[in-house]
């Protein structure tokens, strides 16, 4: 596991077992949401979701 920071859209720590980076639906990847940093990926454009049948 990662000793990075989680952001609201994240569903598990980057690197925890059964979880994998996409894209943030949010924002569609781009890190901005309305000119501003987006609030679900904290401005990365990418969150932490759990992969499908693990």
């Amino acid at each position: 596991m990662s000793n990075e920071p989680t952001n609201p859209g994240d569903e598990a720590t980057p690197g925890t077992p059964g979880t994998g980076e996409n894209l943030c639906r949010h924002c569609n990847g781009t890190g901005e949401h309305d000119g501003k940093p987006c609030l679900v990926c904290g401005g990365t454009g990418k969150v932490t979701e759990g992969l499908a049948g693990g």
